[in-house]
């Protein structure tokens, strides 16, 4: 097949959507299809197989930043894309955000697949633009959510009964499972990747390092990743702050070697999580996981089996969750070795062959112009 996918956000921006429209277009690649990756970006991309269609700008919404493009520029130059392309399917990805998948939602000509990747429970903003969108939710001809919790959002908007299938993110197993350690000081180490942004958490992370510290000496905070709360790692003491490792933003082929050096790996996110692609990798990388008990993660992690859960925003069950481990071998070994089971769920050999029948369905809808009606 010949498969065109819009990538709403900045392609030369970090991001678990765009590095998951990399991958998945990597593994239709390897399987035999012809892919074409539409997506806005600053910079241009070394890949032939990319296009750029717009400039991103950053725009805050559900809890982070989003650089999308919602220039309706672009909108031409995505069906002059298409056009070239002629693609057999047009997988967009969030076609509800004011960006290159909403636009290409409306360009294509033929079938069309959509996933979300959100979930959130409530948002005044994202109400009032869905329904002047009637078009768009009636477009696709299959609609994924990478989870329960994200079919559950465009269940609300497309009718309880709609038919909503459910394709989890795909992980690099591999890629996470051979990775070298990255040399780090000496010590145990607590990881934490991820945006330092409200909806992560980080600064609960921070917190419950500070609670371990004086009964763990020997351990150190490993922070991967850039935002504006960075600044919750000026509230630690003097003392603590030698104990750091800010790695900053670290490109995704490099990332399994931190996880590889590391003994612990907490998420305490506080919602609006769909998935937890962060999870997976950790579980891959025989990290054993501390996260939050929330939609989206519940899904990737079970309690006591391959990761620990802990009420969302409670530092001392964060911190209590990681001490756990981190005293008990036996423990760690368990749930790294469950862990690493789990995330085998995730592979993407059997997230592509999910997707593909998607495709299939799609070429074989009866009325290509249209895919199912929006329940309202």
């Amino acid at each position: 097949m010949r498969i065109a996918l819009a990538c709403p956000y900045a392609w030369d921006a970090p991001g678990g959507v765009q590095v998951h429209v990399r991958q998945l277009a990597s593994c239709l690649r390897g399987r035999g299809h012809e892919t074409l990756v539409l997506a806005p970006a600053w910079s241009r991309p070394d890949d032939p197989a990319v296009e750029v269609v717009g400039r991103p700008v950053k725009v805050r919404f559900n809890g982070s930043v989003a650089p999308i493009c919602p220039d309706p520029r672009s909108r031409g130059r995505i069906r002059r894309a298409l056009a070239s392309f002629h693609p057999d399917v047009v997988h967009v990805h969030e076609p509800f955000a004011p960006s290159t998948g909403l636009f290409a939602t409306l360009e294509a000509t033929g079938p069309v697949v959509a996933v979300s990747h959100a979930y959130f429970e409530r948002s005044l903003l994202f109400e009032l633009f869905s329904r002047a969108m009637g078009k768009v939710w009636g477009r696709p001809a299959v609609w994924i959510g990478v989870s329960e919790a994200s079919a559950a959002l465009l269940r609300r908007h497309l009718g309880h009964d709609a038919d909503v299938r459910i394709i989890p993110n795909g992980v690099d197993v591999e890629l996470f499972g051979r990775a070298r350690p990255a040399e780090l000081p000496p010590g145990r180490r607590m990881l934490f990747v991820g945006r330092l942004e409200p909806r992560k958490g980080f600064p609960l992370a921070v917190r419950a390092f500070e609670l371990l510290a004086e009964d763990h000496p020997d351990l150190l905070l490993v922070v991967v990743g850039e935002g504006r709360q960075r600044t919750a790692l000026d509230a630690l003491p003097p003392n603590l702050r030698g104990r750091l490792v800010r790695a900053g933003v670290v490109p995704h082929a490099d990332l399994p070697r931190y996880h590889a050096a590391a003994d612990v790996f907490v998420s305490p996110a506080v919602g609006r999580e769909s998935f937890g692609i962060v999870l997976v990798e950790a579980m891959a990388a025989g990290v054993p996981v501390v996260a939050s008990d929330i939609p989206g993660y519940r899904e990737v992690v079970r309690d006591g089996v391959d990761g620990l859960l802990v009420p969302p925003g409670d530092v001392g069950a964060l911190a209590g969750a990681a001490a756990q481990i981190l005293s008990d071998p036996a423990l760690a070994a368990r749930l790294a070795e469950a862990g690493r089971a789990r995330a085998e769920t995730f592979r993407w050999d059997r997230v592509a062959e999910q997707v593909e029948a998607a495709y299939r369905d799609a070429l074989a809808s009866s009325d290509r112009g249209a895919g199912p009606a929006p329940g309202r």
